[in-house]
């Protein structure tokens, strides 16, 4: 498995454990760390990695995340595709302007980050915050999106309200957003509670999730825009997912034209962290059909 550079050590550490099964995944694309790479977007930077061959994947991680989440279902999914897991704007890594964080901006980025690359298609996999960023960018930018993959994806309106602090400020506060992620309850240990609370603290991204919050409270992505999205997608969901519920993905299902959805059992928000192989399985058999 590929390693990440210099890595933010609680995602990293955080995706590492929760994604213990990573190891049974496909063979990994690459050996060795990768090298961390920096496009500029709008004269801002935005951080990323990039690996393998051939049609173009860039992943999209959710708010308070980084491209280090990705890590248990990189390697694998690099072996069969030339991926990009990037900071989004605000987050991670890449600079963090003094705006209001809206759909639009992350989505401006996004087309930018594809043109600096000079990527004509590619396929989108977004998790959370990231899916609705590429459904989105879908309705926007049609021709530039070969295939969807949403992911836990928010956007549409939510059920119930979201049941932790996405912008903890303490220990406690963030042991309960990890805990609200994943199924395995177990698996959040203290160490790694501390060292992603250290994280969140150094990526300074606590203005951006409180500024991306207020930018998303009065804008949801309408259910009847689903039908404008033409290319195939595949919605994939943690069936004991307590941050969005599975009927969100069933409405993405039934309200996009020829969407698949696969239920990951005893899996919550994050199954290419919690079940990497099987997640990366199911997106590989997805983009080779």
């Amino acid at each position: 498995m590929p390693r990440f550079p210099h890595p933010r050590r609680g995602s990293a550490r955080f995706a590492a454990l929760l994604g213990a099964r990573a190891a049974r995944a496909a063979p990994p694309a690459t050996r060795g760390p990768l090298r961390e790479r920096v496009a500029t977007v709008l004269e801002q930077r935005i951080h990323y990695v990039q690996a393998g061959r051939g049609q173009p994947m860039i992943l999209l991680h959710g708010l308070g995340m980084t491209k280090e989440t990705w890590l248990p279902s990189f390697g694998a999914l690099a072996g069969k595709h030339r991926v990009y897991a990037i900071d989004q704007i605000g987050l991670g890594r890449s600079d963090k302007p003094d705006v209001d964080y809206t759909i639009a901006t992350f989505v401006d980025f996004l087309h930018g980050f594809l043109v600096a690359q000079k990527l004509g298609q590619a396929t989108l996999v977004g998790s959370s915050l990231g899916g609705w960023i590429a459904l989105e960018f879908a309705v926007r930018h049609p021709d530039m999106v070969d295939r969807l993959v949403l992911v836990g994806s928010a956007g549409l309106p939510w059920l119930h309200p979201a049941p932790v602090d996405f912008n903890p400020t303490s220990l406690a506060a963030t042991r309960a957003r990890m805990e609200a992620l994943v199924h395995d309850k177990k698996r959040v240990t203290e160490p790694i509670v501390r060292q992603v609370f250290a994280d969140h603290l150094r990526n300074n991204d606590g203005s951006t999730i409180q500024r991306t919050f207020a930018g998303l409270a009065s804008s949801r992505f309408v259910d009847g825009r689903l039908a404008s999205i033409r290319v195939p997608t595949l919605v994939v969901w943690g069936r004991e997912d307590e941050m969005i519920p599975l009927a969100a993905g069933e409405m993405l299902r039934d309200g996009i034209a020829g969407a698949r959805l696969v239920v990951f059992d005893h899996c919550g928000h994050l199954p290419h962290v919690e079940m990497p192989a099987e997640f990366t399985r199911a997106v590989l058999e997805f983009l080779g059909t």
